[in-house]
This record gives structure tokens, C-alpha cells and sequence, in this order.
């Protein structure tokens, strides 16, 4: 194991020392329960009375394996479209496996793609501490011995997985739905979105390019936070290896499903969850959004997922495993290709393999397959009609897409955190070009996105500046993304214009080619010094160096700007009163569910 990784993993063990114990003891307590036989005929009765047959009621009557299916159907969501059948497959191949299945509940499941822009986004972040709820309600009817997690998107493996570690002893597998076929080139939809933004084309043309982009049932195919939940879920061994591009609707991904659920019947206590998560489970984690130039939620999401196994997860971590671990794969928008081009040149199986005899993985783990890793570097196939796992390809089969560690798109990972007076944040440097990661420049201080678009429109941002959209954090309103943004600033930053984006906001594993320092904390409604930027004061974001500062006196000298309080008022934000209060900052995971 290289010994930066070793260093990591171990002082997250040693940090954690009495969280993680405390969370193993209630596992142990879950554990000792014993299969339904502390509930009462009458409970027995009612979790039997909805089995879809006469057979299984009495299976569940004899006491057979009942594994828990929590789905995050619905069919506005391409990526969970497919998910309406899998229940009925699922019970399917559970009675192959002498076992029974049942849906234990349904937990929503949000489109940011929908809401971006909208004040529905303002939801969006929440959505996966009510999924993690959610999801400990399904389970929490203790009829089970086994979960199945049907969930593929942004915030709802991530809410998904915290929900399952409240039930650790149980051992789980997350079931994908794989990405849409290839649409419209990632090229052509930034060129025609760059196009409408600077009013060349209309909404019309703009939508038909959208629709040809986003066209069918699956994740969409951009590296975004739906992708890298999938490589997560892989390089965490919560997956059946390969599982996680293989396209909605062929054989190949109703055999894998099937697949799913006899594998989570066979999996004993020490597959269970608790034993699955543990430390150098998020050390590759974290080590394969590095190698794959992932989202940056996920420098939230995986804080809130190890923190509900017990583990105190850091910023600091993150970065530290970003200066050894290399950049391996270029996929939009860290490059042209999308996730089904990854997958067909090597995709997550040669990544495996190549982290590994780099010892940039920690090998000492437990998966779903058993001990170690190894599995991990093998792709599923059908032969005869039967699903087997091959060993995957040792070699790139296009170097434009992936690489070796000696041979990497670049020595460092895709992310990297900053420093200074500013605060601390985070930045995707890698879908910004090498001359673009440094800018220093007057701020422009912005309150909301229509106030920054409504400016670029009348003319006033052709200049080189850094925007500075603040009130955008977890407690303020949610802390949304803000890819309205992109489009506007790429066309600035074509034009040769310096400029750059700093705020308390998201913009998640769609963050482009301009530089963004994103989850920006303290954020500005707690009176971080990013309340206190005005107008003109020079800023500069250095990717290389690692900083972001404000270069005046001492920011902290000056009053905050106020904040003028949104109504949070329609859609349902109003509901949400309590988890603005109550959250917890960007880089504890930005959480309502941890004190």
C-alpha cells in the first residue's frame, strides 16, 4: 500500500476511534436480535399478508431469507425509469435462491437536472438526508435479512447509503440501472448552450438540443454526480463488479439484476454493511474520484456516508489523497467522451487494476464479492446465457479516455481544496485547462444567479473579474447548484476574459472548463468572511497553490453584509425550515442528521 494511502486510512482510524465503536456496538446490538423471532404473531401477520403469493407467505412463515428492497422509482427520472420492473425480477430470483423479497418502501427521488436554475434546487441537498429517513422507515419494520437499494442519482445513493448503515448488520448491495446510450456529442451541447447564451439561438434550437442530449431512460452520460455515485458504489465494493455501465434493458443488465439478489442472500454477517464500510472502504473511495476526476459533491456526500458508518472523514483527507493519486480518465467534462466510452475502452475494472498494483487502494477490505479487491478488476459477460466475470483488459483501449498510473492525464487528482482568508473550498481543477487555474482579478459581488445573468445580459461583465455569489450555503437556502452560471462564464472566458466563480453554493460533477471555488466555508449567512467582499476587492484563486484570498486587510475588520432572508416560500421549501437551521457546515458534509 503506498504509504500516503496507509497514512490516510490510519489516521481516520485512529481519529474515529470512539464514534466508530460506538456505531459497531449498536450493530452488534441489531445483530443480536435474531431473524423475526422477537416479533409478535401479529406483526408476523401483517409483513406476510402483502407477499405477492400463497408461496411466500408460507416461505416467510418457515423463516427463509427476506431480503428488503428500498426503491427510488419513479418515471420522471431517466436514470430510475428502468427501476418499475426490478421488484418483480428481484422476487423472481430470490425464489431461485430458496429466499423471499419485498419492497420495504419507496423513498423520492429529485431530478437536479429538472430543478436546475429553480427554486426547486433549493431542495435538492435535503433531499438526501429525507432519503436517508426514508429509508431507515422502510427498513425499520425489521422483517428483513437482507437489503437491496434500488437508487442511481445525485443525492439518492449517497441518502441511500447513510439510511443502510442504521441497519449495518444487514448485509446490502446497491442495484444500478446504467447510463442512457450515447446521445448528441458533449461537444455540440456546450456549443449550442454557449450559442443560447449569447443570444445566437433560440429556446427552440436550445431545447432540441437538449432533448437530443438527454434521450431516453438511463443516467445521462456526462461524469456528473449520478456517474460518480456509480464508480463509488463499485470502488466500495456495494456493487456486483461492473455493474455500473452496463445500459438499461439489454441482457447483459437484467442478468446483473438478477444476479443482485442471489448474491445478497448468499453474503453472511461479515459482508454486512458496518463490515463493508469500513475506513479503507472510503480511502478507495475517495481514491477513485481522484483517478476519475468525479464529482465534487462527493467531498459532501462522503463526509455524511463515513460519518454514518462511524468514521470522521476530512477535507484534509481528500486532499492529501489528491497529491499522490493520478488522474486516469477524461470524461466529459473533464473531456469529450461520455461513461459509455469509458466503459468500452477499460472503464472502472482497468481503473481498479491500476490503482491497485499502484497501491493507491486499500486491498485489506471486505466487499459484497469477499476479501479484497481482486473481483473488482473483472467484467461481466454472458456466455451460454449465463452471467460470468472475466478478467477485464489489462491494457487502454483508447488512450484519449483512460490510462495507466505511469502514463496518467495528470500527476494529481481531478480535485483540490483551497485555503486562505476566503475560507476553505473546494475546486474540479480537473475540467479547467493549466491556463486558467490561476485568476486574479476585482471582485463583482452577486446575491443570486438571475442578478449575475440579468448584468451579462445588459453588457456590464465583458471584463475580467472574479463573481462572487454568496448566500448560497447549506443553512442560507439550501446551497444549490449553479450551473445557470456555466454557460455565461464559458463564453466569457472564450473571449480571453479572466474570470472565475467563488461562492458558499454547489456546482457539483458538472463543473467545467471555468474555474469554480465552490462550498465556500463559513458560508456567508454565519458571517464567513465571504460576507464581507465588496466590490473591487482583488481576488485570486490559485488551483497550483492550493489558496483563495482576498487580498485586503483584514476581511474580518469589516462588517458582514446582511442578509436579506428569502421567503423560502412555494414548492415546498417553506417545509424545510428546520434542516436550514440545523445544518451543519460544507465540510462536516453539509448534514442534519449528525450533531
Amino acid at each position: 500500500m503506498h504509504p500516503t494511502v496507509k497514512s490516510v486510512r490510519d489516521r481516520i482510524e485512529e481519529r474515529s476511534r470512539d464514534t466508530r465503536a460506538a456505531y459497531m456496538e449498536k450493530v452488534a446490538s441489531m445483530r443480536g436480535r435474531g431473524r423475526r423471532d422477537h416479533l409478535a404473531c401479529g406483526n408476523l401477520a401483517h409483513g406476510f399478508a402483502g407477499a405477492q403469493s400463497r408461496e411466500d407467505q408460507m416461505a416467510l412463515k418457515a423463516g427463509v431469507k427476506n431480503i428488503g428492497i428500498i426503491t427510488a422509482y419513479n418515471d420522471m427520472l431517466s436514470a430510475h425509469a428502468p427501476y418499475e420492473d426490478y421488484p418483480k425480477i428481484l422476487r423472481e430470483a430470490a425464489r431461485e435462491v430458496r429466499a423471499t423479497a419485498q419492497v420495504a418502501s419507496g423513498v423520492p427521488a429529485m431530478c437536479d437536472g429538472v430543478t436546475q436554475g429553480q427554486d426547486g434546487m433549493e431542495l435538492s441537498l435535503f433531499s438526501r438526508d429525507v432519503i436517508a429517513m426514508a429509508t431507515a422507515i422502510g427498513l425499520s419494520h425489521d422483517m428483513f435479512d437482507a437489503v437491496l437499494c434500488l437508487g442511481i442519482c445525485d443525492k439518492i445513493v449517497p441518502g441511500l447509503t447513510i439510511g443502510a448503515l442504521s441497519f449495518g448488520h444487514l448485509p446490502t448491495l446497491m442495484v444500478p440501472g446504467g447510463p442512457m446510450t450515447s446521445g448528441l456529442p458533449n461537444k455540440e451541447k456546450a456549443r449550442i448552450r454557449a450559442l443560447y447564451a449569447e443570444g445566437k439561438i433560440g429556446r427552440e434550437e436550445l431545447l432540441q438540443g437538449e432533448m437530443d442530449s438527454y434521450h431516453s431512460h438511463g443516467t445521462c452520460t456526462f461524469y456528473g454526480t449520478a456517474n460518480s455515485n456509480q464508480m463509488l458504489m463499485e470502488l466500495m465494493g456495494l456493487h456486483l463488479p461492473g455493474a455500473a455501465f452496463v445500459n438499461p434493458g439489454t441482457p447483459l443488465r437484467n442478468a446483473l439484476t438478477r444476479e443482485a439478489a442471489k448474491r445478497v442472500v448468499k453474503m453472511g454477517p461479515e459482508l454486512c454493511m458496518a463490515e463493508v464500510c469500513s475506513a479503507g472502504a472510503f480511502v478507495n473511495a475517495v481514491a477513485g474520484l481522484h483517478a476519475t476526476g468525479g464529482s465534487t459533491n462527493h467531498t459532501l456526500h462522503l463526509v455524511a456516508m463515513a460519518r454514518a458508518a462511524g468514521w470522521i472523514l476530512t477535507w484534509d483527507d481528500i486532499a492529501e489523497l489528491s497529491s499522490v493519486v493520478p488522474l486516469l480518465a477524461r470524461v466529459y467534462p473533464n473531456g469529450p467522451a461520455d461513461v459509455n466510452h469509458f466503459h468500452a475502452a477499460g472503464g472502472l475494472a482497468f481503473v481498479t487494476r491500476e490503482l491497485l498494483k499502484s497501491g493507491l487502494l486499500c486491498d485489506d477490505v471486505v466487499t459484497a464479492m469477499g476479501p479484497g479487491l481482486s473481483e473488482y478488476t473483472k467484467e461481466p459477460i454472458l456466455k451460454d446465457g449465463e452471467l460470468v466475470f472475466r478478467e477485464g483488459t489489462e491494457h487502454s483501449l483508447n488512450t484519449d479516455i483512460v490510462r495507466t498510473v505511469e502514463k496518467p492525464f495528470a500527476a494529481q487528482g481531478g480535485l483540490k481544496l483551497l485555503e486562505g482568508n476566503l475560507g476553505r473550498s473546494v475546486i474540479k481543477t480537473s475540467a479547467v485547462a493549466p491556463e486558467h487555474r490561476v485568476v486574479e482579478a476585482p471582485a463583482i459581488v452577486f446575491h443570486t444567479q438571475d442578478e449575475f445573468l440579468a448584468r451579462f445580459k445588459a453588457g456590464e461583465l465583458d471584463r475580467d473579474f472574479v463573481a462572487v455569489l454568496r448566500f448560497q450555503g447549506p443553512a442560507a437556502n439550501g446551497m444549490p447548484e449553479l450551473h445557470k452560471l456555466s454557460p455565461q462564464l464559458g463564453v466569457l472566458q472564450d473571449r480571453g476574459r479572466k474570470v472565475a466563480l467563488v461562492t458558499d453554493g454547489r456546482m457539483s460533477g458538472a463543473s467545467g472548463k471555468t474555474p469554480a471555488a465552490i462550498h465556500v466555508t463559513p458560508e456567508a449567512i454565519h458571517g464567513g468572511p465571504i460576507a464581507r467582499v465588496r466590490d473591487g476587492d482583488v481576488i485570486r484563486l490559485d488551483a497550483n497553490a492550493g489558496t483563495l484570498e482576498a487580498k485586503v486587510g483584514d476581511l474580518m475588520d469589516r462588517a458582514p453584509e446582511v442578509y436579506v432572508a428569502n421567503t423560502h416560500d412555494g414548492l415546498g421549501r417553506e417545509l424545510f425550515g428546520g434542516l436550514r437551521s440545523k445544518v451543519g457546515p460544507a465540510d462536516e458534509g453539509a448534514c442534519t442528521l449528525f450533531a
